[in-house]
């Protein structure tokens, strides 16, 4: 088992009074716009799994099957979304338009991912649902596209589905290495093993594409519509929003990737899964790709509470 375990470093440490209370480790790296790595820590080649972080990729290989989608839809099947109202109504909406309904989808039943959109769901008495699952734009736009192509519909999920080996050909393309280790997400669908090297790759093409190209319409639909791509009160929402042309996707396990619009980027892996660490440790990459501090001031530390007073903080380390 240790032979598999990568080499993590510190990425975040917290502080409670004088005393660092916590130190999340994991893997890092920070791309130049020519590609030459800015910054490692860790082991940004080991492979892991990129979890929501491969939906832009994923996006790309739907475009480039002829699939026709919104700017908002596009966005939306990017996402990793809280399920607010709007972000089921998009997704119904690509539905429709593909001539299904909420019943041909494949994903996991469960609740609004937000958290104050799923207080309101669970106050108005409802369940889980497919549409209301964060993956529900991704599935949707999936379905859209087996439609458009003439694919069937009912195995969209299937590892051997035309849908399928086209996602596998475009990820590998975009990150530049060969995909051997599959898994399924929680979603249902495949999930690769990928070098943090290699998404970081990934999303500087999409950023770099010539415009009305896939790569660069997934990249602008995300970034001119935030809110989609994650929604009120969520980090990654926040952070497109405060920077211009920043791309930004989040994915469970401590996955964090972001592109600038000249072509640097960031990906990062928190070891131990936790969600907390994960902008905090980019903040310092970000820095060190030139983004001004105070663009970063709302993401550089999360306050440590005592007796409702803060004593301590979350910060990336430097």
């Amino acid at each position: 088992m240790n032979d598999f375990i990568p080499a993590h470093a510190p990425l975040a440490v917290q502080t409670r009074g004088e005393l660092v209370e916590s130190v999340h480790y994991g893997s890092l790296i920070a791309l130049a716009p020519d590609g030459g790595t800015l910054l490692a820590r860790g082991e940004p080649t080991a492979g892991v799994y990129p979890r929501s972080a491969l939906k832009p990729l994923m996006a790309v290989a739907m475009l480039r099957a002829g699939v026709e989608l919104t700017e908002q839809q596009l966005a939306l099947a990017a996402a990793s979304h809280s399920g607010a109202a709007e972000h089921q109504d998009v997704a119904a909406g690509i539905l429709t338009g593909a001539g299904l309904t909420p019943q041909d989808l494949g994903n996991s039943f469960d609740l609004p991912y937000g958290t104050a959109e799923r207080s309101a769901w669970l106050r108005a008495g409802k369940g889980p649902t497919q549409l209301a699952q964060n993956c529900s734009g991704k599935h949707a736009a999936l379905l859209a596209t087996c439609v458009h192509n003439g694919w069937p519909t009912q195995d969209y999920l299937a590892p051997g589905h035309p849908l399928a080996a086209l996602i596998r050909a475009t990820v590998a393309e975009l990150t530049g290495e060969a995909i051997t280790t599959v898994s399924t997400d929680g979603c249902g669908t495949e999930v690769f093993a990928l070098s943090l090297t290699g998404m970081a790759r990934a999303f500087a093409r999409l950023v770099r594409a010539a415009p009305g190209s896939p790569e660069r319409r997934v990249a602008d639909a995300m970034r001119a519509h935030p809110q989609l791509v994650a929604g009120a009160g969520r980090d990654v929402t926040a952070l497109m929003q405060a920077v211009p042309g920043l791309l930004a996707k989040d994915g469970f396990e401590g996955i964090q990737l972001i592109a600038l619009p000249n072509g640097s980027a960031v990906a990062l892996k928190v070891s131990d899964g936790g969600d907390r660490a994960r902008m905090p440790a980019a903040v310092p990459a970000l820095r060190a790709l030139g983004v001004e501090a105070q663009l970063m001031a709302p993401f550089t530390a999360l306050q440590v509470f005592g007796g409702g007073l803060p004593v301590g903080e979350l910060r990336g380390v430097e």
